[in-house]
């Protein structure tokens, strides 16, 4: 059975004009940076909001810092500059320095070293750098990650707490290049 040429050629016709008809989606931004917390903040919450699942959420933040200490990823610090395994691992076990005040008289200073281990359990945030394309006609919203950052909760020296990206791992080549 032979094939008309002029049917292949409508079929392709048609084919071409449905695929152009149909909206490209659309950037919407380049580059967006937010925080999801991935345990839940309140137990009387849904267990869906604001939460992975306990051994999804620890299989995630192992992974990321055990890739991070064993150097299988190219990793970032805060400012983009590159660490390696050894940096990471100083992170993750900061040594701070305080200056303190005696409470008794004669009321002088005092230097002390604390130390500051942040284990997996503290990672309660992941930090995502994202590009976001719309397609206008499903109102789909696709997003690409470009980074990710493990942010662990952190007490500073009067007692406040701080939400602290610990460092970024890129998953685009462009980065973290296409930051400076």
């Amino acid at each position: 059975m032979k094939t008309n040429p002029v049917y292949l050629l409508f079929l392709l016709a048609v084919t071409l004009v449905f695929v152009s008809c149909r909206e490209q989606p659309q950037l919407i931004t380049e580059r967006i940076q937010y925080d999801v917390t991935i345990k839940s903040p309140s137990p009387d919450y849904d267990w869906w909001i604001q939460n992975l699942e306990g051994p999804a959420r620890e299989k995630l933040v192992r992974n990321l810092i055990e890739k991070a200490l064993k150097g299988e990823l190219p990793v970032h610090d805060y400012f983009n500059n590159p660490l390696d395994p050894r940096q990471v691992g100083y992170i993750l076990h900061d040594t701070m320095l305080y200056r303190l005040q005696r409470q008794e008289q004669p009321y002088e200073f005092y230097d002390t070293l604390v130390v500051h281990h942040i284990f997996e359990a503290d990672v309660l945030r992941i930090r995502f750098l994202e590009e976001w394309y719309y397609e206008p006609g499903s109102m789909q919203i696709t997003k690409k990650v470009l980074g990710i950052a493990p942010v662990a909760r952190r007490f500073d020296s009067q007692g406040i707490e701080r939400w602290q990206p610990l460092y970024w791992i890129y998953t685009d080549k462009r980065y973290p290049a296409a930051l400076k």
